[in-house]
């Protein structure tokens, strides 16, 4: 830091001043100590713009509000905790201190904790991974599997040691006391609650023995049960082949599983009342169906007998209808033989007086077509072109082509010619053609 004596614009009425200059570096040091001592913790409202995330993972933002901007980082080991996703548009409270980077005199704010404005940061976490997975399609209902009538093998997913698997074992069994009782321990709170769910179910489909899994645990905070709400669980059950059901906390509370699993059971309890029908129950219903069965067979029995007895009634003893049809057979022989001799008379006498018709016919017939093909022979005759041979005319060919010579300008010299003759052919080589 300099020191030194200027002139004022005083100096013409005697009086000197002296004046502190500093360098731009001193001066944003100063500013700096000033600002991080000053606001070295701070909490800033306001919305989220231009939000970043390069490859170092850090945060680069804004923080706005009507009149005035902030910038603001927040660095990858701080961030990496979050539970919900930041995005522009997004209201939030930053917690952290405010520090100027000197290079550029510029400062910002250095956020170590952020909170969501309104809603809780699970809560807006829930609703952020709830709208991502609806719209990629794992809640829709043409994904649901139907649960199996009467399962006889099932899986539960959940703590060994809490009341929820108690109480389902014992309705289980107290509905359908041979039912084959898979158990997979998982935790279902803390940090290694979701991985272990997750690789539970993975295992239950490898081993492709189950009908159903039922996925749940006791009532609890919000926080309690943020393993059901984490995406590798909901993918999990999006992805097997199983069908699942989700049986998590109270009737009241509501998971990202829920939303995903085949079917959504209100507490444990439930899911076992839901998976297998009452033994009981479904005796009496067998008895039930049997008893109808029984007298609706009756009832036909009944029914068919009466309709026997009528028909019984109405049947002819066979001997008399045999009968019947003899004399029928007897009498329509007797008529067929005499049709018979009958046409066999008329048409010998039909014969007889149209045998002296037919020769007659016949002759004159024979005569009429003997005088019609004599004419015909001599008309072929008078056309046939080979009569005019007898005339002395001739027909010559070129005899490579067969082609028939009306004109010498259709021969060429060295042409060989067929001259054909009434009586034999003359085989000829063209010399000199005159036209």
């Amino acid at each position: 830091m300099e020191e030194t004596s200027l002139q004022s614009p005083s100096e013409s009425t005697g009086v000197t001043s002296q004046r502190k200059i500093l360098t731009v570096s001193e001066l944003t040091r100063d500013i700096k100590t000033l600002l991080e001592t000053g606001f070295d913790s701070i909490w800033v409202k306001g919305e989220i713009s231009s939000f970043k995330v390069p490859s170092s993972g850090h945060f680069y933002f804004n923080l706005k509000d009507e009149k005035s901007m902030l910038a603001c980082v927040m660095f990858k080991f701080k961030n990496q905790y979050l539970k919900f996703e930041l995005k522009d548009g997004l209201e939030v409270i930053c917690g952290g201190r405010i520090t100027l980077y000197e290079p550029r005199g510029s400062y910002q704010l250095l956020v170590e904790t952020i909170e969501p404005k309104g809603l809780g940061a699970l809560q807006l976490r829930f609703e952020q991974l709830k709208e991502k997975l609806s719209k990629e399609g794992l809640f829709s209902p043409e994904h649901k599997k139907p649960l199996p009538y009467l399962p006889q093998k099932i899986a539960l997913i959940t703590s060994p040691t809490g009341a929820a698997i108690q109480d389902m074992l014992n309705i289980l069994n107290r509905r359908f006391s041979n039912l084959e009782i898979l158990l997979v321990p998982v935790s279902v709170q803390g940090d290694k609650a979701a991985p272990e769910i997750t690789r539970a179910i993975e295992l239950v489909n490898q081993m492709n023995e189950h009908d159903v899994i039922i996925v749940g645990r006791g009532g609890g905070s919000l926080e309690d049960l943020w393993a059901f709400n984490e995406e590798i669980v909901a993918r999990a059950v999006f992805a097997s082949h199983i069908p699942i059901i989700s049986a998590v906390g109270h009737e009241i509370d509501f998971t990202i599983c829920d939303f995903v699993a085949d079917l959504r059971a209100p507490t444990p309890s439930a899911a076992a009342e839901l998976v297998v029908k009452n033994k009981i129950d479904l005796q009496k219903n067998i008895l039930s169906q049997l008893n109808h069965l029984r007298q609706a067979f009756l009832t036909h029995v009944t029914r068919y007998k009466k309709q026997l007895a009528e028909l019984s009634g109405r049947i002819i003893d066979p001997r008399r209808k045999l009968e019947d049809w003899r004399l029928r057979l007897s009498d329509l022989q007797e008529r067929l033989h005499y049709t018979l001799l009958q046409n066999v008379k008329n048409a010998k006498s039909n014969l007889e007086n149209l045998s002296p018709k037919l020769s007659s016919q016949i002759h004159l017939i024979l005569e009429r077509h003997r005088h019609h093909i004599t004419r015909l022979k001599s008309l072929l005759k008078s056309l046939n072109p080979l009569a005019i041979l007898e005339r002395g005319f001739s027909i010559t060919k070129i005899l490579k082509t067969g082609h028939i010579l009306r004109k010498s300008s259709e021969a060429k010299q060295q042409d060989m010619v067929s001259i054909e003759l009434s009586s034999g052919k003359l085989m000829c080589e063209i010399k000199e053609i005159k036209n």
